[in-house]
């Protein structure tokens, strides 16, 4: 029986997106959402705790992200999680944990810096990765 590696996250992006280009024109998209979780203490005080988690996104789904995605949109994504190990200028090898998205939808108001009185919901949309888009891992 194969395992299973699914992560389903609903959150805040925390800046916007950062978009690079690559050989055979291969887009990749990476930002932070933060999480927020929140319970009370023995006392009954809420407590709020918020992790961050950095997304990447690769191809179409990276393109329309640097379309629609920005800081302080609310997204539901889905996906999974990637470790990379490279070596530092130290020759320190390093590690990071990151959620490589299949799916990102908008769930909540997109923000728009020109726009204060920007009161409605954001265009829904899905963006799935798995549309014909190969991963090259």
């Amino acid at each position: 029986m194969n395992g299973v590696n699914k992560v389903i996250l609903l959150g805040n992006v925390g800046k916007d997106p950062e978009i690079q280009h690559l050989e055979g024109n291969v887009s990749v998209a990476r930002f932070p959402i933060a999480t927020t979780e929140s319970y009370k203490d023995k006392n009954g005080n809420k407590i709020d705790q918020t992790e961050w988690h950095n997304i990447v996104a690769w191809r179409g789904l990276a393109d329309v992200t640097e379309k629609i995605v920005r800081k302080g949109s609310q997204l539901y994504i889905e996906g999974r999680l990637r470790t990379r190990q490279w070596e530092d200028k130290d020759k320190n090898k390093r590690y990071t944990t990151e959620i490589v998205a299949d799916v990102i939808t908008v769930t909540g108001r997109r923000p728009d810096a020109g726009n204060a009185s920007n009161d409605g919901p954001a265009s829904s949309f899905d963006m799935n990765a798995n549309d014909g888009n190969d991963l090259p891992f």
